[in-house]
């Protein structure tokens, strides 16, 4: 099973402004010509072959994830992200009318919807698309979408044929060769995370969700979502002060994630759902501040005597692609 983060972004879609584009370059150049000076050989490309965890640019969709296998595809959401991922599925059996998609809806905020009025299949005769969720208006929010003034196309016209589907709280359904199970998350509105699981791997998506209960008894029944998984996806839109601030706007932060992460024995943790007034220096300035919590919070442990727990951890920018 695999994943690939097409939309990392929450609350509203932001695109680098152009004296941010013009730094980026002007930094880029300036660090060139630097090396350049020591290793006169370094050519253009050698210089741009960095590792991707090392491309200063996190992206500007909101939220849209893909997970999948060789024989099933799955979709959290359909932030603005999911555009390009509708272009992606245009060169298989969608472009030609014979396509299938499935969409997990975590809650109706429009940055998890922007991007259904996009989603090329959906207009395509031919093409079944199914949308799955817990919450009740599940229907209402999706049609609602294309309706005036949001679209001029509407509902009616879509040439898809369109299922929806009621999840049940907590309880597994298989899609293909993928189980999904569906756990409560901590938002304002009602939010779902997802656990998927794949020939005894899984992956816990926890987006949007501002993480009020952390011990294993508030958790309850939404417990198992963090519990024996290789993956987590979780939300870190503020920084740790933020989320202070910010009681009850839904949203969490790093060092939250990984304490929880390093508890529950979660091998690798992306974060995601960045602020779209955040610059992508100020997301690395997060990961700075993230690793100094975590080292700080590795040597407490060490020192009381306490288990030790080591988490693989990154901040995800669109395109990311990982493996379960």
């Amino acid at each position: 099973m695999k994943v690939k983060m097409w939309g990392v972004r929450g609350s509203l879609p932001a695109a680098p402004a152009r004296s941010q584009a013009f730094s980026k370059v002007k930094k880029a150049l300036e660090s060139f010509v630097k090396q350049q000076k020591n290793n006169p050989q370094l050519s253009v490309d050698e210089f741009l072959n960095l590792p991707e965890s090392q491309q200063p640019c996190y992206g500007g969709h909101t939220s849209c994830v893909e997970v999948f296998t060789d024989k099933t595809q799955l979709i959290v959401d359909g932030g603005s992200g999911i555009r390009p991922l509708a272009e992606h599925l245009m060169a298989g059996p969608c472009g030609m009318g014979k396509g299938e998609a499935h969409i997990f809806m975590t809650h109706f905020h429009w940055d998890h919807l922007i991007g259904l009025p996009f989603f090329i299949p959906i207009f395509i005769p031919g093409n079944r698309v199914h949308f799955y969720a817990v919450q009740e208006d599940l229907e209402q929010n999706i049609r609602r979408m294309f309706t005036k003034p949001n679209f001029p196309v509407p509902f009616e016209a879509l040439g898809a044929q369109i299922f929806f589907h009621s999840m049940e709280p907590r309880k597994p359904q298989m899609i293909g060769d993928i189980q999904v199970t569906p756990y409560q998350l901590d938002h304002p509105d009602p939010c779902w995370g997802y656990r998927f699981e794949h020939q005894g791997r899984a992956y816990s998506h926890c987006v949007d969700s501002e993480a009020l209960r952390v011990s294993r008894d508030d958790l309850g029944l939404d417990l198992p979502l963090y519990q024996n998984c290789n993956v987590m996806v979780f939300d870190a839109q503020y920084t740790f002060e933020e989320a202070i601030e910010k009681t009850n706007w839904g949203h969490s932060s790093a060092p939250i994630g990984l304490d929880l992460a390093m508890r529950e024995k979660i091998p690798k943790v992306y974060f995601m759902h960045h602020d779209p007034s955040a610059s992508d220096e100020h997301i690395a300035y997060l990961q700075r501040r993230t690793e100094d919590y975590y080292q700080a919070r590795l040597k407490a442990l060490r020192d009381s005597g306490s288990d030790v727990f080591e988490v693989d951890w990154e901040f995800a920018w669109d395109g990311l692609v990982f493996d379960v």
